[in-house]
């Protein structure tokens, strides 16, 4: 599973991925271990070039069984506007889930993104539980809509 969305650039602006694996891990019942795949940098440490953070990142959304895009989308602290690109990358692979919480900062910022996965199916979802769910459907299966 990767974790696709907008990434806080300063330490104040609390990251929406803990509570991702958080929900992942209430929601994941199988016997197997569930790998979860984000790009956030570990304590701190980015990558040396931003060519290796990129590519990295295509890769593991390559190899991921299931993308979950979350865009608590904040013009101010975490725009996506990298996220964007991702999404229109992996919307018509099939292993795509859009989850974009009406409640935040910028809500209409993801109205077009909205627009474009239900037009390619891609299950869209407006609370992280709902958007975790439909992913690990994807991941372990089923088709995003609970089939």
């Amino acid at each position: 599973m990767f974790l696709a969305g907008p990434t806080p650039r300063r330490s104040e602006v609390p990251s929406w991925r803990s509570a991702a694996v958080e929900t992942l891990a209430a929601q994941w019942t199988r016997p197997e271990p569930l790998t979860v795949l984000t790009p956030e940098s570990r304590d701190g440490i980015r990558a040396a070039h931003y060519d290796d953070q990129v590519d990295w990142e295509t890769e593991a959304r390559a190899t991921a069984s299931a993308i979950l895009f979350w865009i608590p989308r904040d013009l101010r602290t975490m725009p996506g506007f990298t996220t964007n690109v991702e999404f229109g990358l992996d919307v018509t692979t099939g292993r795509a889930v859009l989850g974009c919480p009406p409640d935040c900062p910028d809500p209409e910022r993801n109205r077009y993104l909205i627009h474009v996965a239900r037009r390619h199916g891609v299950p869209v979802r407006e609370t992280l539980p709902d958007t975790v769910a439909a992913a690990l459907a994807i991941a372990t299966g089923r088709d995003g809509e609970g089939h």
